[in-house]
């Protein structure tokens, strides 16, 4: 005899696995879902799908574990979409709920149904499913958190149809737990430790996979004992090295040619948790320049297959840095490979300034700078204005470990609902989002969701009336007179207040330190728009 509801048994899981918050835009088919709402869950309302998938995707990477988000059938997973493939590329593990019509009713199609609902997700998600019987939903949940969590990590759809939720089981699934951490091949590493140990120009390069393990200190620990210079991975979405730090080189350039260039001289590199390579504007040139030899180690086995060059290791970054650091430790490293670092080479300092009154508009480097006076080291930022992102972390370099967050994806909307996310997983830490005027109006519609939580938030918001990084791709790629660049009529601060989010609108630098300087004493969201020089710059390349 059947003792239990699929509903039952359903939060019985996700409580299993401390998975309490969900987010959603509640409809008619996930409706039975969400019918008596447990007490001791989390409901988060977002007014559009991608901000949902996009909260959930920052609380995930903000709480490192899981999110849930339950979406409206096929219409709700178009809406967000954008931000599912972003959920994919950023490799944050998601649970994303789908709302199907009634079974008795799909061999009609009727309203609203998903039609193949398994297809419209992919390929942007590691395991789309649809169960057969609704007595699978809850061990297709088990399923589904074990494969959104092994690495790579990654979002995962279930289609639920809404009378699913009624029908009855024996009892709950099981819970089980799977390892979420590949260790390095022993054999293949001791290779790697050998062949930097007779390198003679080594160089280091870190990706994103390097914060998401926690493994700054090893990487620190490792770059020191060799005493090489350390370079960013082209675009990665997350800091990996502190900044400031005498050996840290910046990022690499994001086209091949400019990359090779940079990498010129060195005769081996190692890149850990990174692509290989990460490129953007194509840019004539070599993969790598002559004499040079790549090492990667990454944990996601398609980054690994689709490098154009080098061999490859499956592991963590965190534990791949640590044994290769007890390999090298105790090995007498010949001084060649020991660099010498030049002062010229070093990462910029942060900016610093006084902020002062001006008839000019400030520089986007000196509005950063101002509020940078302000900031303390464990404050998060999260970034989505592509057109000044180099002066932002000129000014503001990032010195803790997941204290830096952008999207891996390149699409906009994805910034504005992942730092409401981000805000609500680290609630006891102030949480600075910097977007462009025309990036936050993808998903404005999240500031809502902060005001109604009263998040510890400041939203920086640099206006230029214009999509600054597109006019400086139309130089880069001789397209002009290209239409609808500009971006006239914008009002930030009014969209804020709409939503009941004080919002300032600072024309200096005194100004925007003063308005930055009230918004930590605040409580909840605040947002604070500024004019900035629209004076393009050259794409990074």
């Amino acid at each position: 005899m059947k003792g239990i509801t699929v509903w039952t048994a359903f939060y019985d899981v996700l409580r299993a696995y401390n998975l309490t918050t969900i987010f959603g835009n509640p409809g008619s088919t996930e409706q039975p879902l969400l019918k008596n709402f447990p007490s001791d869950f989390q409901y988060i309302l977002g007014l559009q799908e991608a901000s949902v998938v996009g909260m959930a995707d920052g609380f995930a990477q903000a709480s490192r574990k899981p999110a849930v988000a339950v979406l409206h059938t096929a219409a709700g997973t178009g809406n967000g979409m954008g931000n599912i493939m972003t959920a994919f590329l950023n490799k944050t593990p998601l649970i994303i709920i789908a709302g199907q019509q009634t079974r008795q009713m799909l061999i009609g199609e009727p309203y609203l149904t998903d039609r193949d609902p398994t297809i419209l997700p992919r390929p942007w998600v590691k395991w789309a499913y649809e169960p057969v019987q609704a007595e699978d939903v809850p061990a297709a949940l088990v399923r589904a958190i074990a494969i959104a969590t092994m690495p790579p990590a990654g979002p995962v759809f279930l289609s639920i149809p809404l009378d699913d939720w009624v029908a009855e089981v024996d009892s709950a699934p099981v819970v089980r737990t799977v390892s979420t951490i590949i260790a390095p091949d022993p054999s293949q590493l001791s290779d790697f430790a050998d062949r930097i140990s007779k390198a003679k120009n080594f160089t280091l390069v870190l990706g994103q996979e390097v914060d998401k393990s926690l493994g700054w200190d090893a990487a620190v620990e490792l770059a020191e004992l060799l005493n090489v210079p350390v370079f960013q991975a082209p675009l990665a979405e997350r800091a990996v090295f502190p900044e400031t730090h005498p050996l840290f080189q910046g990022s690499l350039p994001i086209a091949r040619g400019p990359l090779s260039t940079a990498l010129t001289g060195f005769d081996l590199v190692l890149v850990v948790g990174a692509e290989v390579w990460r490129y953007y504007p194509y840019a004539a040139g070599p993969v790598s320049p002559p004499g040079l030899e790549l090492l990667q180690i990454t944990n996601d086995p398609h980054d690994a297959g689709s490098a154009l060059v080098g061999d490859s290791l499956l592991s963590d970054a965190r534990l791949a840095l640590e044994g290769l650091y007890l390999l090298l430790h105790n090995t007498t490293v010949p001084p060649s490979v020991k660099r010498t670092v030049h002062a010229s080479q070093t990462a910029p300092a942060p900016a610093q300034s006084t902020p002062k009154n001006s008839t000019s508009f400030m520089t986007a480097s000196e509005a950063f700078a101002a509020v940078a006076l302000l900031r303390t080291k464990g404050d998060i930022l999260v970034q989505e204005s592509p057109s000044n992102v180099g002066d932002l972390l000129n000014a503001w370099p990032i010195v803790e470990q997941e204290t830096y967050f952008t999207s891996a994806s390149g699409g906009l909307g994805w910034g504005a609902p992942a730092a409401v996310g981000i805000a609500l997983a680290q609630k006891n830490r102030t949480t600075v989002l910097a977007i462009g005027d025309g990036s936050l109006h993808y998903s404005v519609q999240s500031i809502y969701t902060a005001v109604q939580h009263g998040l510890n938030l400041i939203i920086l918001v640099p206006r230029n009336e214009e999509y600054a990084i597109l006019k400086e791709f139309a130089v880069f790629e001789d397209t002009p007179n290209c239409p609808a660049l500009n971006l006239p009529g914008l009002n930030a601060k009014a969209v804020a207040e709409a939503y009941g989010c004080p919002a300032f609108r600072a024309d200096t630098t005194a100004d925007l330190y003063e308005a930055f300087q009230a918004a930590l004493r605040m409580n909840g969201p605040v947002l604070i728009e500024f004019q900035i020089d629209p004076k393009l710059t050259p794409l990074p390349v």
